[in-house]
């Protein structure tokens, strides 16, 4: 049976998630739970519903299709009993204004290689291509694999937006396909780690001393989400900045202010357990950005 691949989105025109204009695909599931995440619809390995609240115009009609009786028109828009949804899609498929979206698409190899190669002028025309994310790609290992060797087939530029997280062999079973990789550094601290994404293996840094070895460091790009208070603190930081030398190759550090995402976490009907996080400053940002280049790092900062 051909192997098929739960794609949560794909996003055309991305120019922030690698060289030149790229199609970027998010794929369904993530070993970790980071308690900040900015994709929190790719966690989980099956599908979700997400309920776009301005969108809704109160007409009924999904309250009326769905066969389990699980969503209930009020005043302030449908309530949704997220536990008992088994993700049949009549809801979001009657809904005219498509304000209930099921996340979570099954794609085969051929289908989603058609929809990359939509945008081949675009590749063409900036040296761009296609970047894999998440999620977490590897957490899809063999579809992830046969999409890159077709990809590599068709001379398509590929990107790796990868947390680490996963078996060593299912790494390397995919690193020389992959052109770019961007990997997300989290924790110093296995404590730390732990507390926020639920994780206390030391897998990330363990596959990245692997690539490294394996002569792939140039073609690192060192992701670093910069969460008030939890990642950015001195001690982190500085713990990052003792492992990251020591490595033969990533040369470069993108830094990754947190945004809001609360109400991406309230529209799944699940709890934001961090509460009112703000965006770092600028300055803290410059700040971070001088201790990473006083390393030897080149910073790109999203401020």
């Amino acid at each position: 049976m051909a192997v098929k691949g739960l794609i949560t989105d794909i996003k055309r025109y991305a120019i922030h998630d690698g060289p030149g204009i790229r199609t970027t695909v998010f794929f369904k599931g993530c070993p970790l739970n980071c308690l900040w995440c900015h994709n929190p619809e790719c966690i989980s390995p099956g599908k979700d519903l997400m309920y776009f609240e301005y969108k809704c115009i109160a007409c009924g009609l999904c309250v009326k299709t769905c066969p389990e009786g699980i969503l209930k028109l009020t005043g302030k828009g449908i309530e949704i009993d997220y536990q008992l949804c088994n993700y049949c899609e009549e809801c979001s498929e009657i809904c005219p204004s498509s304000a209930l979206e099921i996340k979570g698409r099954l794609y085969s190899v051929p289908d989603l290689l058609a929809e990359i190669e939509k945008d081949l002028l675009f590749y063409d025309s900036s040296e761009g291509g296609v970047t894999f994310s998440g999620g977490e790609p590897l957490a899809q290992p063999g579809f992830l694999l046969e999409i890159l060797q077709e990809c590599r087939m068709g001379k398509i530029h590929t990107v790796l937006d990868t947390s680490g997280f996963a078996p060593r062999e299912v790494l390397a079973s995919v690193m020389a396909y992959v052109d770019i990789f961007y990997y997300d550094l989290k924790f110093a601290d296995l404590a730390e780690q732990e507390r926020f994404t639920g994780s206390n293996s030391d897998l990330a840094l363990n596959n990245l001393e692997m690539l490294c070895r394996e002569g792939r460091g140039k073609d690192i790009v060192i992701r670093f989400a910069v969460i008030p208070g939890i990642t950015d603190t001195e001690e982190n930081v500085k713990g990052l900045m003792e492992a990251l030398p020591s490595l033969d190759g990533p040369g470069e550090i993108h830094l990754l202010p947190y945004h809001d995402v609360r109400e991406k976490f309230r529209r799944l009907g699940r709890e934001f357990m961090l509460g009112e996080l703000e965006t770092p400053r600028r300055d803290k940002i410059e700040d971070l950005g001088r201790k990473f280049s006083a390393i030897g790092l080149k910073v790109k900062a999203n401020i």
